[in-house]
């Protein structure tokens, strides 16, 4: 599917009135470019999609992909849970000149399997791109199991998993069950290394906004065999890995981000700021970090 090793999540920039900042988003984008990121993925879970209107994301996306200008690839997030409001997006995205879209597990409606699996095969019948599917149990309350992702990776443009539900015995079956060119993504950037020591792909990462480039070294140390150097580098990443996730997804990163000199303004209600506290816990993490890796 082309997502390279490292594929962000980007969050979209919003003005102090909530609206979307697509001169943020330009710089934002230059900077991910600049910074380990080998794909882009737009309105997904770190993107706020829940607070972004139909409009939006279609907006945000034609942006995107115009100032991206086939860099890298962009993926769109058009995963919701009405099959049919999915589907629409998925047009709109094929026809935004976007690489590839991604498909989140259903929420709220709880679909079985077999729900999930008829959701899934009727979106990606109604494009050409490239599908990314997403399992994330932890926001949908519902889990994609390895057995209907692997019936899924048999439809001709269903190329890839992200795997958020935490299970490297799940991820591995997924990997065990699926051709050689099916795809396994972590989506928890802590999980990036394990994943790669049982075969998986990469990483759709959050954390990749502020550490990109140290990602990079770790996946690329573990596939060029320096295997010590990978788990140092790991080991170190894991502090602003938590950190990144110590109050709900994008607050954290976005005040990280601020601190790198890159401002993606706030957050959407019903998310709100950071206060001083759970600020400070992100200023440690990454303040040991640079000093401990020797980097400003």
């Amino acid at each position: 599917m082309q997502l390279g090793n490292i594929g962000t999540a980007m969050v979209t920039p919003f003005f102090p009135d909530g609206t979307i900042d697509y001169e943020q988003t330009a710089k934002l984008l230059e900077h991910l470019i600049a910074n380990g990121t080998d794909s882009v993925i737009v309105s997904g879970t770190t993107g706020e999609s829940p607070t972004l209107t139909a409009e939006e994301k279609k907006e945000l996306l034609d942006f995107v992909v115009k100032t991206v200008n086939k860099r890298i690839p962009v993926i769109a997030g058009t995963g919701t849970n009405n099959t049919a409001e999915s589907m629409e997006l998925t047009k709109a995205a094929e026809l935004s000149g976007a690489d590839g879209i991604m498909l989140v597990t259903p929420y709220y409606n709880k679909p079985d399997q077999k729900g999930m699996y008829a959701h899934f095969s009727k979106i990606a019948g109604v494009t050409t791109l490239p599908v990314l599917l997403y399992n994330i149990p932890s926001r949908s309350i519902v889990n994609l199991l390895p057995e209907t992702v692997i019936a899924l990776s048999k439809i001709d443009n269903i190329k890839a998993v992200k795997e958020a539900s935490g299970s490297l015995e799940q991820m591995a079956e997924i990997i065990e069950g699926t051709a050689e060119d099916f795809e396994v993504y972590s989506g928890d950037d802590s999980l990036t290394l394990p994943l790669l020591s049982i075969g998986g792909r990469g990483i759709i990462s959050v954390s990749s906004h502020v550490v990109g480039n140290e990602m990079q070294q770790m996946i690329q140390a573990f596939q060029n065999g320096r295997l010590k150097e990978a788990a140092d580098i790991h080991r170190s990443l894991l502090p602003v890995f938590k950190a990144l996730f110590s109050a709900p997804n994008p607050a954290p990163v976005k005040y990280a981000l601020k601190r790198a000199g890159v401002s993606a303004g706030g957050v959407r209600l019903p998310l709100v700021a950071m206060d001083a506290d759970e600020a400070s816990l992100i200023d440690a993490a990454l303040e040991n970090f640079h000093k401990k890796t020797g980097n400003v």
